[in-house]
């Protein structure tokens, strides 16, 4: 887990390094592993960093945010539009916490939301272990699957649009997109396999290390609940999504909306973050409609407090830029 983190974090880092002069500030980045630094000021002052999480965001706030259960408690109690699920636990906690949420009781919980549910870890990031499942057979293993690695899991109801991400800083909405979920387009003789290898070619081609693992258990998941497999050759035209997230760090797809995204998406984005105790946040939303037009029919999937912009930023030209402005904007607040 650390060498991936690792990796997928060494962007920012070098992204600080190139601009911090600009400023006047000056960059160390510890040597051995390159995910941990020091930023030193023009008047002396510095601050950290390590992995994304900058010296910016309050502790408490930036702990609430990364466990989603706790962060959905507070902003369903403030009035927040939340997706409805419960938090369930791994046998072994549910025998140290004295809990009988375990994953039975997961499963009647999953029967009375009704299926399909989302069952994802209440902690992690870049969609690892996120799981559509329709029915037991495929529950237990997507639950099992999870904790492996997270003893908490969330089971929630399913809703349908379109997935967004608004970066936050202070008072400003510094960028916005579309986040749209892996998948393949047929030409109607290769497999699923070989348009997934043909994706990674571009992905590496355009800068872009985004690594798809045809080895994902949720791939196959994904492909089973179409009757596909990676072998499966779809005809041409045909688009195939192979996961039901859309993080970019999972070979997803961006669509900049920085621009028309509707005022009062930007005022929700830049309260919640301010009512969540953050300066700088990723609010993730799904909409049942489309961002450029005024809210009617949305839910706050979650809130980011270490928003990771290393696969955005290899997307395009554009976005790099984004990203550059967003984080010298980032640092002049350290400064202040």
């Amino acid at each position: 887990m650390m060498a991936r983190q690792q990796k997928e974090s060494l962007l920012l880092p070098q992204l600080l390094k190139k601009i911090a002069p600009t400023i006047g500030a000056r960059v160390y980045i510890e040597p051995e592993w390159g995910i941990a630094g020091q930023i030193t000021f023009r008047d002396g002052k510095k601050r950290y960093f390590r992995y994304n999480t900058l010296d910016l965001n309050p502790v408490g706030s930036s702990d609430i945010a990364k466990d989603k259960d706790y962060a959905n408690v507070f902003m369903k109690r403030m009035g927040y539009r939340t997706v409805p699920g419960k938090a369930f636990y791994s046998n072994e906690w549910c025998k140290q916490i004295g809990s009988k949420r375990d994953i039975r009781a997961a499963y009647r919980y999953a029967r009375k939301l009704g299926l399909p549910v989302v069952v994802k870890p209440n902690e992690g990031s870049h969609g690892t272990g996120v799981f559509l499942v329709r029915n037991k057979r495929e529950f237990m293993p997507a639950m099992r699957h999870i904790f492996k690695e997270d003893r908490v899991a969330l089971v929630q109801r399913v809703v349908r649009g379109k997935d967004y991400r608004i970066v936050v800083l202070d008072s400003s909405v510094i960028s916005a997109y579309e986040r749209i979920p892996l998948s393949v387009v047929g030409d109607g003789s290769s497999s699923i396999k070989q348009l997934l290898k043909k994706k990674q070619k571009r992905f590496r081609a355009g800068g872009r290390d985004t690594r798809i693992r045809l080895d994902d258990i949720r791939i196959s998941h994904k492909l089973g609940m179409q009757k596909l497999a990676l072998r499966s050759v779809p005809e041409r035209g045909k688009r195939i999504y192979l996961l039901d997230n859309a993080n970019l760090s999972s070979g997803g797809d961006a669509v900049d909306v920085t621009k028309p995204i509707h005022p009062e998406f930007k005022k929700l984005a830049v309260k919640l973050t301010r009512d969540m105790g953050l300066r700088l946040s990723g609010v993730d939303l799904m909409v049942a409609g489309d961002i450029r037009n005024a809210p009617k029919k949305y839910w706050v999937l979650e809130i980011n407090a270490a928003p990771g912009l290393d696969h955005y930023v290899q997307t395009g030209l554009a976005q790099q830029k984004i990203v550059e402005n967003l984080y010298l904007k980032v640092l002049r607040s350290m400064a202040k």
